[in-house]
């Protein structure tokens, strides 16, 4: 077996190549999975001999999971509904290529259409990637629509070759550089981590996968959080304990010198510029700003 592991106690782990590529590379890293890949490589090396990993379109990997030839993998549920898979979706990992919003598959048209809704695209011919999503939503709605796949540079298609397109979007940037207009949100789509319905029934798969889980959702608990560390005479304490925005109630230990407290909580980064000269001034002492990695809680 592959990495020498023992036989049986190999994860096949499918990731997403492409613009979701280096997202999931930080994220890894950041859990403990230390991956690299060459830029024509799609066998990534992982500092687990646990696991082997392919890079593969994030548009295939549910079909990959579902047939058994990928135990685990990352993709966006998009393709999952796209694909129709029948897989365990294990967990929810709120991260995309440019922040941890959600994207969105979006119906837009150019700015002079006069397309409003999803009703008006009645009789008309629509582009998109995602043709299942797109007619689902057509019929959902009760609307006759031509639908065909587009294989790329959607947006250059309306409205010469067709009357609207659905196509994803983290920020519309794009859409609006094409002079299009968003009418509706046809679905919103985080990362999700899914499984293999065989690899979930087999223990020693599962222990393994949920340990990814584990480990990729802690990660994403810590975005945008620090541990603030700082000492206070007991007679400030209460002062200070009421300036902190915790997560949970702040951990107090006594310190040996007597009279004296250590207190340490997680809180948001973005506040703590403006609780550390509060903080100051309330009696704080060795104030400690740290980064996380991690939440499990």
């Amino acid at each position: 077996m592959a990495d020498g592991a023992s036989e049986g106690r190999i994860l096949m782990l499918g990731l997403p190549k492409g613009s979701l590529q280096e997202a999931t590379f930080m994220l890894m890293e950041r859990a403990g999975f230390k991956v690299r890949a060459g830029s024509r490589s799609y066998i990534p090396d992982v500092d687990d001999p646990e696991i082997t990993a392919r890079l593969i379109r994030a548009q295939e990997i549910s079909r990959y999971v579902e047939n058994g030839h990928l135990d685990a993998g990352l993709t966006g549920y998009d393709w999952v509904q796209e694909n129709a898979s029948d897989v365990v979706e294990v967990c929810e990992l709120r991260y995309a290529k440019q922040g941890f919003r959600p994207v969105r598959w979006v119906l837009a048209v150019p700015e002079a259409s006069p397309i409003r809704s999803v009703k008006d695209l009645e009789g008309r011919r629509v582009a998109t990637e995602a043709v299942g999503i797109t007619r689902r939503y057509l019929e959902k709605n009760g609307v006759r629509a031509e639908v065909e796949f587009s294989w790329g540079a959607t947006e250059v298609k309306a409205p010469d070759l067709v009357d609207a397109i659905v196509e994803i979007t983290e920020t519309g940037s794009s859409l609006r550089a094409n002079n299009l207009r968003i009418v509706e949100t046809v679905m919103e789509s985080t990362t999700r981590l899914i499984a293999n319905k065989a690899a979930w029934a087999d223990a020693w798969k599962r222990r393994k996968i949920e340990q990814i889980a584990l480990l990729l959702q802690g990660v994403l608990r810590a975005g945008g959080k620090v541990l603030i560390k700082l000492n206070v005479q007991r007679a400030n304490l209460d002062r200070v304990i009421r300036l902190l925005p915790a997560l949970h109630a702040p951990t107090i230990n006594v310190l040996s010198d007597e009279g004296w407290i250590s207190v340490e909580t997680v809180v948001d980064e973005k506040v703590v510029r403006e609780i550390i000269p509060s903080l100051k001034a309330a009696g704080a002492e060795g104030i400690i700003e740290l980064g996380l990695n991690k939440i499990v809680p």
